[in-house]
């Protein structure tokens, strides 16, 4: 089964946001965590999501980022704003990375960008979304479990997809909360997504694929439950060998980064796992695996 649309997607598990960009709160009795920072152009509908739903805020007590990317963070500074007594948790390097102030403004900027793209300038200013920077409170490692009442979930460490990337695992519920470690997959295609580190991304998928997943909750294009959760594994490894395959091939080919990274280019700028993305990200994303692959490489 897949989860498409903001709703409950187990007894204590409720997805918020959007198709494209999704967060997720665990709900354990008298606490709650958020898990993921979304966008800001998805603020609106949380709010609204938040009020349907019967979410009590006052026992959100933490907000964790499971990487830096900008489509990860960007509603943190407005959530942060809005719930001061949660603490805004991530990796020690994802800490690093955010308090560069270049990453940061970069950060604001691109965020920023998406609410004027999906036409919403108006309900931002009535919300008073800012577009700024943000304290990482408490860091979390490999091996580290965060309690949420009733609940517990365990952090893995999982780069390949940034440097910074980390995964929860919840027992409890056979739940896996990936963000972007494992892929996107849309219209049943995978895509793989390793921008920072095409062998620890690999590696962080198969590790992954070894937990017993019911419940695999991703924070673009929804989640998967039981045959499709565990489905999913197979197919994402399988997508991540031919696209290091087509990249080899091409570099080979071309021997020369720039041409290379042209050619993938435009091959991204044709799927549409990642159309949410600019067209300048997705450039830059291919441009970081074709020098990655090609160090990989003896010309």
């Amino acid at each position: 089964m897949e989860v498409s649309q903001a709703g409950r997607v187990t007894d204590t598990i409720t997805m918020l946001g959007r198709f494209e960009s999704s967060v997720y709160l665990v709900d354990g009795g008298h606490e709650s965590i958020l898990l993921g920072g979304g966008m800001a152009h998805i603020i609106p509908d949380m709010i609204g999501q938040l009020q349907a739903f019967g979410v009590d805020e006052r026992r959100i007590s933490r907000i964790c980022i499971l990487h830096a990317h900008f489509d990860h963070c960007g509603a943190v500074p407005f959530l942060k704003k809005r719930w001061p007594w949660a603490t805004v948790t991530a990796s020690a390097r994802a800490a690093e990375l955010l308090a560069k102030p270049q990453i940061a403004q970069s950060i604001a900027e691109m965020n920023r960008k998406a609410v004027e793209h999906m036409g919403i300038e108006r309900a931002a200013r009535a919300l008073e979304i800012p577009f700024d920077g943000f304290d990482i409170e408490a860091t979390v490692a490999d091996g580290d479990t965060l309690g949420c009442g009733s609940s517990c979930l365990e952090v893995l460490e999982v780069p390949g997809h940034s440097s910074c990337s980390i995964a929860c695992y919840m027992p409890g519920e056979r739940a896996l909360f990936a963000s972007d470690a494992v892929g996107l997959r849309l219209h049943g295609e995978y895509h793989p997504t390793p921008n920072s580190n095409y062998d620890q991304y690999q590696q962080s998928l198969e590790r992954l694929s070894r937990y017993d997943v019911e419940v695999l909750l991703l924070e673009h294009y929804g989640a998967y439950l039981g045959e499709d959760a565990r489905a999913f594994f197979p197919g994402a490894i399988e997508a991540a060998c031919k696209t290091r395959q087509l990249l080899e091939e091409t570099y080979r080919r071309t021997r020369d980064i720039d041409k290379c990274t042209r050619e993938i280019t435009a091959i991204f700028l044709k799927r549409s796992g990642d159309a949410f993305l600019p067209d300048d990200v997705r450039a830059m994303v291919a441009g970081q695996m074709v020098r990655f692959i090609a160090k990989t490489i003896k010309v």
